[in-house]
C-alpha cells in the first residue's frame, strides 16, 4: 500500500512551494505584518488559481478535490506564514459546506471558492466570540458554540471589534452579537469542525516544518569557539527532537486528511489526535528554534519569531492540546465500551 502523496498531488505541492517561495518571501511577510496588511495582490493571485476553493465542490465553483489537497496547501501557506486571509476563509467555508442548508451553501460558498467573499470561524459562548482570526476583514462569519451549535453571520450582521494578535500577519477581532444575528447550520457542526481541525493542523505542520529547515541551516552556520554550533550534542539533540515532534504533527495530520475523505466514522478520533500533536509541535518546535537560534533568535530583526507567534494562535484556535487529548480519550473509552459487533 502506498501512503505517499499521488502524482498529482505532489505536483500541487510543488507548484505552491514555488509560487510563494516567490510572492511570500520573508521581507514581503514581515512587510505586510509590521503594517498590519493583508497581502492583497498574493491573494489574488491565490483566488485566480482556485485555491480557496480547492476542496468545495464544482457546483459551488470549487475544484472538486479533498481533504488531503487542502492540506497541502494549508501546509505550504503555513511554511511561508503568507499573510493571507486563506486559512479563516476555507475555515468557515467547510463548516458552511458540511453543516450548511442548501440555501447557505448557494448564498456564500460560490463567493468564498472565487475569493471575492472572505470568511472566518471562532468559537463563541454567550454571545461573545473569542478571538477570531481573519473577522476584520471577513464577509461571512462562523461561530461555533460549546453545545456544538453553529450560526453563520454576514458582516454587516457582527459587531466586529479589530484586535491587535501576537500574530500580526493575520488580522483578528471579537465578535458579539452572535445570539441575537444569523442564521443556524442546521447540519453535523461536529463533522465540519473537524475538518476544520484538519486544516489547522496542517498549517501548524507548516509552521513546524520552516521552523527545522532555518534551525538546522542557522547552527550548520553559526561558529563557536571554531566549530558549528550544531555539532554540540546538546544543539543536535533539539535538532532531532524537533523533528521528531514535526513529523509525528504530520503523520496524524495526514491520517485526519485521508480520514475526512476516505473513512469519515474514524475523522472525530482522527482530528483530535492531529489537533493535539500540532498543537504541541507548533508550541514546542518554535520555541525550541528561537532557542537554538541563540542571542538573535528573540530579536525583532530575526524571521523566527513569526513563525512562533503564528504557532501560538494556530495551537489555540478551535481548541488547544489538552482539550484534544481529552476529547480522543473520550472517544477510545466510548469505542472500548461498545458492545462487540458479531
Amino acid at each position: 500500500m502506498d501512503f505517499g502523496l499521488t502524482d498529482d498531488q505532489r505536483e500541487i505541492q510543488r507548484t505552491a512551494r514555488e509560487l510563494l517561495s516567490e510572492r511570500a518571501k520573508p521581507e514581503r511577510v514581515r512587510e505586510h505584518a509590521e503594517a498590519g496588511t493583508t497581502d492583497a495582490e498574493l491573494w489574488r493571485e491565490l483566488s485566480e488559481l482556485g485555491w480557496p476553493g480547492i476542496a468545495l465542490a464544482e457546483e459551488h465553483g470549487g475544484q472538486g478535490l479533498g481533504g488531503i489537497e487542502l492540506s497541502i496547501l494549508c501546509e505550504e501557506l503555513g511554511r511561508a506564514l503568507a499573510p493571507v486571509p486563506f486559512l479563516p476563509s476555507v475555515l468557515a467555508a467547510t463548516l458552511i459546506d458540511h453543516a450548511g442548508s442548501p440555501e447557505q451553501r448557494e448564498r456564500w460558498l460560490p463567493g468564498l471558492a472565487s475569493g471575492e467573499i472572505k470568511g472566518a470561524l471562532g468559537s463563541s459562548s454567550d454571545g461573545s466570540s473569542e478571538l477570531v482570526i481573519g473577522a476584520p476583514e471577513a464577509g461571512v462569519i462562523v461561530l461555533v458554540d460549546e453545545d456544538g451549535a453553529g450560526r453563520v453571520l454576514e458582516a454587516a450582521q457582527a459587531d466586529v471589534t479589530p484586535v491587535a494578535s501576537i500574530d500580526s500577519t493575520r488580522s483578528a477581532g471579537r465578535v458579539g452579537g452572535a445570539e441575537e444575528a444569523g442564521d443556524p447550520l442546521p447540519g453535523d457542526v461536529t463533522a465540519g469542525v473537524d475538518r476544520a481541525l484538519v486544516a489547522v493542523s496542517s498549517e501548524l505542520v507548516g509552521v513546524c516544518d520552516r521552523a527545522l529547515e532555518m534551525t538546522v541551516a542557522y547552527v550548520k552556520e553559526r561558529k563557536q569557539f571554531g566549530v558549528p554550533v550544531g555539532s554540540y550534542q546538546a544543539v543536535s539533540h533539539r535538532c532531532a527532537q524537533m523533528l521528531l515532534e514535526t513529523e509525528k504533527a504530520r503523520s496524524t495530520a495526514a491520517f485526519a486528511a485521508w480520514a475526512a475523505d476516505a473513512e469519515p466514522g474514524r475523522l472525530a478520533e482522527a482530528a483530535a489526535m492531529a489537533k493535539a500533536a500540532a498543537s504541541d509541535a507548533g508550541r514546542e518546535v518554535t520555541a525550541s528554534a528561537i532557542q537554538a537560534h541563540g542571542g538573535i533568535g528573540f530579536t525583532w530583526e530575526a524571521d523566527i519569531h513569526w513563525l512562533y507567534k503564528r504557532a501560538q494562535l494556530d495551537a489555540a484556535l478551535l481548541g488547544g492540546a489538552k482539550r484534544h487529548r481529552a476529547r480522543l480519550a473520550a472517544i477510545l473509552a466510548d469505542h472500548a465500551g461498545a458492545p462487540a459487533v458479531g
